[in-house]
């Protein structure tokens, strides 16, 4: 399955009024090198620029932005993450299972109700998948 079997807007479906939603623009100091990160996990490119990337998969969308002509002064922990809330968690962290947080980010049930799994993105950018864990328990 390729990344873009994933995308909810397909090219041929394009013409239709997307759905409504808010959706993360995740700066980064290297725009080119963020983008293969995002295509790990399943996502594929779907517009915009040199500078400006657009980024859809598994029901999702997320938007990429080079930092600026300095480098992005991120702290030693970057404050910002973003959370994909889909019930394909396990596929997409089998896709990344190198990048996963250690020991606090493995995939399980957290006391907050979400089954999900917590990795490590570009320029220290928490990415945390998840679905709620009622759902999951419910399909098994």
């Amino acid at each position: 399955m390729s990344a873009a079997d994933n995308l909810p807007f397909r090219s041929e479906r394009m013409s239709q009024t997307p759905p409504v939603g808010a959706f993360a623009i995740i700066p980064s100091n290297d725009l080119a090198a963020a983008i293969p990160f995002w295509e790990r996990l399943g996502f594929a490119r779907a517009g915009g620029d040199a500078g400006y990337v657009i980024m859809r998969g598994w029901g999702c969308e997320v938007h990429l932005t080079q930092a600026g002509d300095d480098p992005w002064r991120v702290p030693e922990h970057n404050p910002f993450g973003v959370f994909i809330r889909t019930p394909d968690v396990e596929a997409i962290a089998a896709r990344v299972d190198d990048l996963i947080i250690r020991p606090g980010g493995v995939l399980r049930h957290r006391e907050w109700g979400m089954y999900e799994v917590g990795i490590n993105g570009p320029d220290g950018l928490l990415v945390r998948i998840g679905w709620p864990s009622e759902l999951i328990r419910q399909s098994s």
